[in-house]
């Protein structure tokens, strides 16, 4: 699933080519996703500029001159392409056209989990999909007694901690595992058990891991591509995901007794981490 940083990099891609462009067409070949898209979809944004381009936790939100907001969320394989011009000829699993007098947008999803739909702008903050979303990581407003009041009580690990998006949104499961390796935590350690100070590092890390994925334009671990086809590159700088048994960065372990970089399973989701460097 496109994490924080991959829609973040398409965020940015959809600004440089459709910001303030007007919406000419709309064809929808598909519209069986996880949530239907609306069968006015069409016709409400047709002839709509785009306003603005952002991103709330894993969506994307098109703010449109006519006061509506398309909600778009990618799901585990969905992928954005922008063109200059219509394509000729439809790819496999490409859904969804959606032409400007700047560029088109394709959105393209094999397995069908991602959505699309809208809502009214001024009602955003009461959706059904946002009510119950956690701070995002850039917001000026987190700080380590707000991660560390949330976390109180908790007795789930860490790892599984970082991926409720009623805690802090838009963390995923990558990001998750390189951030408690950057900040020395073991990912399996009770959430509650967790200091104040403790707590401000891990959300350093968090940001720092997030700002340089979000440079490299993500990971492209299975479907992820970026907007022009491009991968990105920020697998190509993982210090533990997807790292068994392999030393981690500035290791002077014996790998032959330590046995390297862990991988176990925690909420469901394999998780990386170094059992020397992270307590």
């Amino acid at each position: 699933m496109p994490e924080l940083p991959e829609v973040e990099t398409i965020k940015n891609a959809l600004s440089k080519a459709v910001d303030k462009a007007n919406i000419t067409k709309v064809s929808i070949f598909n519209n069986h996703f996880r949530k239907i898209i609306p069968d006015d979809f069409a016709r409400r944004i047709e002839g709509a500029q785009v306003m603005a381009i952002r991103r709330k936790a894993k969506y994307l939100l098109l703010e449109l001159s006519n006061g509506l907001t398309v909600i778009w969320h990618l799901g585990m394989s969905g992928k954005v392409k922008i063109s200059d011009f219509p394509p000729e000829n439809l790819e496999k699993h490409d859904h969804v056209l959606i032409e400007t007098d700047k560029g088109t947008i394709v959105f393209n999803d094999a397995r069908r989990f991602g959505m699309l739909t809208y809502e009214e702008t001024d009602k955003l903050d009461n959706c059904s999909l946002f009510s119950h979303i956690g701070a995002d990581p850039f917001d000026e407003r987190l700080d380590g007694l707000y991660l560390y009041n949330k976390l109180q009580n908790k007795k789930i690990p860490i790892k599984a901690a970082l991926l409720d998006q009623e805690i802090v949104n838009g963390i995923g499961n990558i990001y998750a595992s390189e951030a408690l390796f950057d900040a020395g935590i073991r990912p399996t350690r009770p959430a509650g058990e967790l200091s104040r100070k403790d707590c401000g590092k891990l959300l350093e890390s968090v940001r720092r891991i997030l700002r340089r994925a979000i440079e490299a334009g993500g990971s492209s671990i299975h479907d992820y591509r970026k907007p022009d086809g491009s991968l990105g590159y920020f697998q190509n700088m993982h210090c533990v995901y997807n790292k068994t048994g392999q030393k981690c960065p500035g290791c002077t372990c014996n790998v032959a007794q330590t046995g390297g970089i862990k991988k176990i399973v925690l909420a469901g989701r394999s998780t990386f981490y170094c059992p020397v460097k992270q307590k």
